[in-house]
């Protein structure tokens, strides 16, 4: 009987070879991944496109190339590799490059140490990509709310919005150092909100409160930590009657949480904000 852990579809692995490694911010580092094992890749549709990068455990090493129906059959679970997610920042598809952009706090977590040390020439192996959102072109205007795990992906977006397109942007950061720039052909606002002392989401939450709303159908996108993310989604959807097709919206960590128990429980969070919306949708 085959190994119920190898019957389910495994995804196709790509390896790319570490380019180049630049520290953009003093908590944001660029990796740019290229070679051979790019060829066929493709991340043009969506803005969000993102990765799953492949991290070996500690002490474990894996024949190359990297077969993870293999892996998964002759290996235990613990010497699987573990996974993270990350949005492409940009796809060079002439140069057959990939960039991605970490968020680095010392040594906590396993991505950001990951790439604060990788070095050129070193190997990277992800599943991938997927995708889901990217700017409307005949929205009326645009909505972006996000932290620095949502940062990649609204960069990209504002990169690629159509010329003259109306969009406002909330971008919060730690401090003034950490904002970057952005290039848009679109009538975008860029407000950089610096966090400091205060919880995370909070001064985000605030300034999408205080925004007076353009008349006109709007496309929103909001990511970052979850608490505030359920915030924003709770006064877009109740009180300003956003419908939930115009909103790319999602947790996409959680504090307290590392990323497995995050995953293992977004599925319930997310079950539970919809009975909390239809149960507000009710007539009293």
């Amino acid at each position: 009987m085959a190994d119920a852990r190898t019957e389910r579809r495994t995804p196709k692995v790509t390896s790319g070879l570490v380019r180049r490694v630049e520290r953009l911010t003093p908590h944001m580092i660029r990796v740019v991944v290229g070679g051979e094992g790019l060829a066929g890749f493709r991340a043009d549709e969506y803005t969000d496109h993102y990765v799953k990068l492949l991290f070996a455990p500690a002490g474990v090493s894996y024949p190359q190339p990297l077969d993870m129906e293999a892996i998964r059959r002759d290996l235990p679970r613990e010497q699987w590799p573990t996974t993270r997610t990350y949005t492409v920042r940009r796809w060079d598809a002439e140069a057959g490059e990939l960039t991605l952009d970490f968020v680095h706090h010392g040594d906590s977590g396993l991505a950001g140490p990951w790439a604060a040390r990788v070095q050129p020439g070193e190997e990277l192996h992800f599943f991938g990509p997927g995708g889901a959102y990217a700017p409307d072109p005949e929205a009326g205007w645009h909505l972006f709310a996000g932290d620095e795990s949502a940062l990649p992906a609204i960069a990209a977006s504002l990169e690629n919005l159509p010329a003259g397109a109306p969009a406002w942007a909330f971008i919060e950061v730690e401090g003034p150092e950490e904002e970057q720039k952005i290039d848009s052909p679109g009538d975008v606002r860029i407000v950089w909100l610096h966090r400091g002392d205060a919880p995370y989401g909070e001064k985000l939450v605030k300034a999408v409160r205080e925004l007076d709303f353009p008349d006109g159908d709007v496309h929103a996108f909001v990511h970052g930590e979850a608490g505030f993310v359920r915030e924003l989604r709770r006064h877009l959807r109740t009180e300003r009657g956003v419908p939930l097709a115009r909103l790319s919206i999602s947790g996409y960590w959680r504090l307290g949480r590392d990323d497995e128990e995050w995953r293992s429980s977004k599925r319930e969070w997310n079950e539970r904000i919809e009975a909390e919306e239809a149960a507000a949708a009710l007539p009293s």
